[in-house]
């Protein structure tokens, strides 16, 4: 291991095979219609807000593989699935079921790194959220069959040792959710000396919609060199989230104010294109 590079890791998965290349419309300036962009602004970050309470009813498993490679050869991986679960009084646990030991030599991964992999990849935008990031709304673009608005978020100050993201988001006109997020987690992180660094990559999550209501995210990708003061580490990475499963507590989802019943659950179909990586 390399000691001036610290690397932090704000994605996760394993590899799979990648789904087929989604077909990405261009990008349109033009001002949305009947609706100003502070009222999409408004509806999705509702919208966000009803998700991330909904997701934390659900149970997953997500696989998280992140690889340095030297041309085309992988030379370290760190590898790690794990179930998100409930206990038998109802509280959320994590349990791992397949964890090798990290081959990585010129990263390691930190505990910024998970509580990215966790909190910052599948983002979230709730109205609780809002007045801490710039929000610019920048066109209309289609991903595949969803028309999608889109827009920039930069967060408007670094507080402490919070992280934020910055980067793009795409809002299905329709369901007023984001489908597709494009960006990194902030702030990178170097000491005064230089002599430790943490530095992101860029990546791009897919959405899904999950029981025929919610846009859960599904896949995770990144393909991005990062420049460390001692040499530049060429990272891939892919985040799975697998197998959501509604848990059964008496804990009410909410969708646009109405609540789901129990055992309403639609099959999860596979992913349209739109929210395929390439």
């Amino acid at each position: 291991m390399k000691s001036f590079c610290r690397l932090l890791f704000c994605l996760a998965c394993a590899v799979a095979v990648v789904p087929a290349l989604a077909q990405e419309g261009p990008l349109d300036n033009a001002q949305p219609t009947g609706i100003t962009p502070e009222e999409i602004i408004k509806r999705f970050a509702e919208k966000e807000t009803e998700f991330a309470k909904a997701r934390e009813q659900y149970t997953y498993r997500q696989d998280v593989k992140v690889q340095t490679v030297d041309g085309s050869t992988v030379d370290g991986e760190y590898h790690e699935v794990f179930d998100v679960l409930f206990d038998d009084k109802g509280h959320r646990i994590e349990n791992v079921v397949f964890a090798p030991q990290s081959s990585l030599q010129k990263i390691y991964m930190s505990r910024e790194d998970m509580e990215d992999i966790r909190h910052k990849l599948p983002f979230v935008l709730t109205t609780e959220d809002l007045p801490e990031y710039n929000i610019l709304y920048v066109g209309q673009q289609q991903e595949d069959e969803l028309h999608c608005y889109v827009f920039d978020i930069a967060p408007k100050k670094i507080e402490g040792k919070k992280r934020y993201f910055q980067g793009r988001v795409w809002v299905d006109d329709h369901d007023f959710q984001i489908v597709k997020t494009y960006g990194k987690t902030v702030p990178d992180i170097r000491s005064k000396h230089g002599d430790q660094e943490n530095l992101f990559p860029k990546f791009t999550t897919w959405r899904q919609q999950i029981d025929g209501q919610y846009w859960f995210p599904v896949y995770t990708k990144a393909d991005d060199e990062l420049h460390f003061k001692m040499e530049d580490v060429h990272i891939k990475e892919i985040v799975k989230y697998e197998d959501y499963k509604r848990f059964g507590s008496n804990v009410k989802i909410l969708y646009e104010g109405k609540e789901l019943p129990k055992g309403d659950q639609k099959p999860q179909n596979p992913p349209p294109d739109q929210k395929k990586p390439q």
